[in-house]
Parts: C-alpha cells; sequence; structure tokens
C-alpha cells in the first residue's frame, strides 16, 4: 500500500467512525491520515485532517487535544489562499479555546473566521460562526454583545431563510427599544 492509499484509508476510515458517532476513533483514524499526508509532503490535506481530528476531539469533551491538533491549520490555509478552509480553521480553534475556558481569546478567533468568511463570500458560514459567537458571549454573561452577534449574523445572509428572517426581525426588537429612549 502506498503512502497516499494510507492516507486515503484512514481518511475515510476517519469519516465513517465519525459518521458512526465513534469520535475517539475517528479523531485516530485522522491523525493517522494526517502523519501519511505530512509524509507525502502533502500539508494542505494534511491541515484538512488535524482540523477534522479537532473536531473529532471537541466531540468527546477533549478541547486540549482539539487545540493542539488545530494550531497553526489557518496559516496553512491562509498561505494558499483558502478561506473558506482558514476560516472553519478558525472557527475549530475558537471553539476548543471557548471549551478551555479562554473567553477573550476564543472571542477574537470567532471575529477573525467571521471575517475570513466575509471575504471569502460565504454568509451562512459567518453567519453559523457569529450564532456560535453569540452563544458563547450568553453564557460569558454578556447578553447584549451576543445579540449584536447574532444580528450581526443575520444580516450578512444574502438569501435568509424563512426562519432567519423570523429570526431578523425578532433580533432587531432591543435594538429599537434601545434607539427609542434616546
Amino acid at each position: 500500500m502506498t503512502e497516499e492509499d494510507s492516507a486515503k484509508m484512514y481518511a475515510k476510515r476517519g469519516k465513517m467512525a465519525y459518521e458512526r458517532g465513534d469520535y475517539t476513533q475517528a479523531a485516530e483514524d485522522f491523525k493517522e491520515a494526517q502523519k501519511a499526508y505530512i509524509l507525502l509532503g502533502d500539508v494542505i490535506n494534511a491541515a484538512e485532517m488535524a482540523n477534522n481530528c479537532c473536531v473529532a476531539y471537541l466531540q468527546v469533551n477533549e478541547p486540549e487535544k482539539a487545540l493542539q491538533a488545530v494550531e497553526g491549520t489557518p496559516e496553512i490555509f491562509a498561505q494558499v489562499n483558502d478561506l473558506t478552509r482558514q476560516g472553519m480553521a478558525l472557527g475549530n480553534y475558537a471553539e476548543a479555546l471557548s471549551e478551555l475556558d479562554q473567553p477573550d481569546e476564543a472571542i477574537d478567533a470567532y471575529l477573525q473566521s467571521a471575517n475570513v468568511f466575509e471575504q471569502a463570500g460565504e454568509d451562512q458560514l459567518r453567519a453559523n460562526v457569529l450564532q456560535s459567537l453569540s452563544q458563547f458571549q450568553f453564557q460569558e454573561g454578556r447578553q447584549l454583545e451576543a445579540l449584536a452577534s447574532m444580528q450581526s449574523g443575520m444580516e450578512g445572509i444574502k438569501k435568509p431563510s424563512p426562519k432567519q428572517r423570523f429570526l431578523k426581525r425578532l433580533l432587531s426588537i432591543p435594538f429599537d427599544m434601545l434607539n427609542k429612549g434616546d
């Protein structure tokens, strides 16, 4: 079996393990795929496997391992101008930081992710990241910031679904009430 075949096999096994909910096995397989891609000199696919590994570790509440897995990958994707994967890597990084109770760093990474998605024209992914940021801010007791983040995410969606249009209207209520007080 060639190193390329090995990398692809481990990546496929990791995906299958993830889909069946065996996140620990998925992380192990993604890590093996990452090693194989590194041996091939394929840093982009190695970084992709590291991000997959991060997500799997987050599923089993191992944020330290998740953070270690994802570190450095946003920069790899930035070097090849792959904005979508860079944004995803930053979002994964933010999620790991939030789980490790590093709020300032997490918020910064979420905002960086949203900015990269905006540059990439990925309005739905941007909205998803801002929704995660909003949820994190709410948990941190930063309710107004949480509302602002959620509203910002909804505003960027070019073709909102009916549910998203309703949420946009709902989110505008607190800000309208604050503005009426001026």
